[in-house]
């Protein structure tokens, strides 16, 4: 049992690079939209390719608050969201 059951969850598990750049920047701008606070990045831990596209990804998003990888599986990254502002959707996203 994990402590993130409850989160909304994305599993990269399989993709590649650029399919993943795009797949996670959507689920961002999704869970930005319906206020989500914190998300789940499931990346695996493999060769770490996915792991650093994902790390990547997460630093050039402005709609990202913080980011970590999970002390207790590090083929997971938890996301902490921007509250969602209208001022700062309106500048930023679009």
């Amino acid at each position: 049992m994990t402590l993130y059951n409850n989160l909304p969850s994305l599993d990269l598990h399989g993709e590649d690079r650029e399919y993943a750049r795009i797949v996670i920047n959507d689920f961002i701008r999704d869970h930005y939209q319906i206020q989500s606070e914190k998300i789940i990045i499931i990346h695996g831990i493999g060769t770490g390719i996915l792991r650093k596209t994902t790390q990547e990804t997460l630093r050039k998003n402005k709609l990202v608050k913080s980011y970590r990888i999970d002390f207790f599986n590090p083929g997971t990254t938890i996301v902490e969201l921007h509250k969602r502002n209208w001022l700062f959707w309106t500048f930023v996203v679009k």
